[in-house]
């Protein structure tokens, strides 16, 4: 292989990964617990939680609360990671684990 096609290749490569880290970013995941349900987007922003059956909390419920929220945020987030590693891990393989 020339060193023009390498590059030409390389720079395809460049792009697509762009784009596919700009998909990642605009993606939207939505993460739950049994009390709390969250919305986050790719770049791991937050972008909505909602707290299922308001009605039933009290002010000692708090800490429990933030449980459910930290739960469920801690699952969205592993959805980004497992989709960032399943769109993107096969650049990292063809540039021998650079990635």
């Amino acid at each position: 292989m020339n060193m023009q096609a390498l590059m030409q290749q390389a720079q395809k490569m460049q792009k697509d990964m762009a784009k596919k880290q700009e998909e990642i970013n605009s993606t939207v995941y939505a993460g739950t617990s049994e009390l709390v349900d969250v919305e986050v987007y790719g770049t791991k922003k937050i972008k909505k939680i909602n707290i299922k059956n308001k009605d039933n909390f009290d002010a000692e419920d708090v800490e429990i609360l933030e449980d459910m929220i930290k739960i469920a945020m801690n699952d969205a987030f592993s959805k980004v990671d497992k989709d960032v590693e399943s769109k993107m891990g096969s650049y990292g393989k063809q540039l021998g684990g650079l990635l």
